[in-house]
């Protein structure tokens, strides 16, 4: 028997042995590095959710804060106040050096961005004011149907809101939710919605949903409209006799001095035949929506919430958060 060609056969599989031994080798070792870089990422992104919630939950008390010194200061509401100024984003240790005295902050104080802003909701049509004890209720209807015309929106689209709101809003109903496909809707009671968003479910199209979302809300009871703070198209809708050049120039009345009754804005108006209700028009307010924006560590996170202040005591009804996807780059 020749040796060599036996030797030259060990040669290679020894040479094969150690091919394979590196290949495990260096998958064991990239598993291992992948597994280390996974941890580190899980870590960093639960520490970003964990100080974003705080610092958004901050700058939610500091909302309700603002509120309730303004509720201290006066009874009514308008657009001159500190409240209605919106927050522009800034280095989040700016404002606490300023508080503190100092400029001493961490790391992550330096690299966070803050922005938001708090909005009057009663400067809204209040979609639950089209329905009182189980009834359309006709001045708010004439509201809708005026804001509809104004916007050319359908007006089957606000008789089937109408329709869909009563049934939502009956405490005795068969099955709630939406119809499955082929069932009658008729047999099926909708979901009464908690936001503007989700005013679908009562039939509106998507399309008008999104011309009407800036002059409409949906708060948990009925509201009068204020009119310290609402839009031109939204006083042109609620004041009956009021044409948009009417509006307009009560918008600007007010900007040179806000009302303080009714009367004001009546005397304002200089009609004498346009009448203001107290349960459909007001001065002040008590529903306000909180938009908060953080940046930190090249993730942005949104915050929504809605408040309800009753006097000096403010509330909160609901609050949503979203991340948006990291930024490519920071400044």
């Amino acid at each position: 028997m020749n040796p060599r060609p036996l030797a030259r056969t060990q040669r290679g599989a020894a040479i094969l042995v150690a091919m394979l031994l590196v290949t495990l080798v260096a998958v064991l070792s990239t598993t291992a590095l992948w597994r280390q870089w996974r941890g580190v990422e899980v870590e960093t992104a639960e520490r970003a959710r964990v100080q974003s919630g705080w610092l958004l939950q901050g700058a939610l008390d500091w909302a309700r804060l603002i509120l309730r010194e303004d509720a201290r200061a006066g009874s009514t509401d308008h657009l001159a106040e500190p409240w209605a100024v919106p927050l522009q984003e800034a280095r989040l240790s700016a404002f606490l050096a300023s508080a503190q005295g100092h400029s001493d902050t961490t790391d992550t104080l330096q690299a966070a961005f803050l922005s938001g802003s708090i909005t009057d909701l009663q400067a809204r049509l209040n979609v639950i004011n089209l329905v009182q004890d189980g009834r359309p209720n006709a001045p708010s209807v004439r509201a809708f149907t005026r804001l509809f015309a104004a916007l050319h929106l359908p007006d089957a689209e606000l008789a089937t809101l109408v329709q869909n709101l009563q049934r939502a809003l009956e405490p005795d109903s068969p099955a709630r939710g939406p119809a499955p496909t082929g069932a009658p809707s008729a047999t099926y009671t909708p979901l009464l919605p908690r936001s503007t968003e989700q005013l679908t479910w009562l039939g509106l199209s998507p399309q008008s949903l999104a011309v009407l979302q800036p002059y409409i809300t949906v708060l948990p009871e009925r509201t009068p409209v204020n009119l310290n703070t609402a839009p031109a198209l939204v006083l042109h809708a609620c004041i009956s006799g009021l044409d948009l050049a009417g509006a307009q120039g009560l918008v600007t009345a007010r900007a040179q001095s806000h009302f303080r009754t009714l009367g004001d804005a009546t005397r304002a108006m200089g009609a004498a035949d346009t009448a203001l209700l107290e349960g459909e028009h007001s001065v002040n307010s008590r529903y306000f929506e909180v938009r908060g924006q953080l940046r930190l560590d090249g993730r942005v996170v949104q915050e929504r919430s809605v408040l309800q202040r009753d006097g000096l005591v403010v509330r909160v009804l609901w609050r949503e958060r979203g991340a948006q996807a990291p930024l490519a780059s920071v400044q």
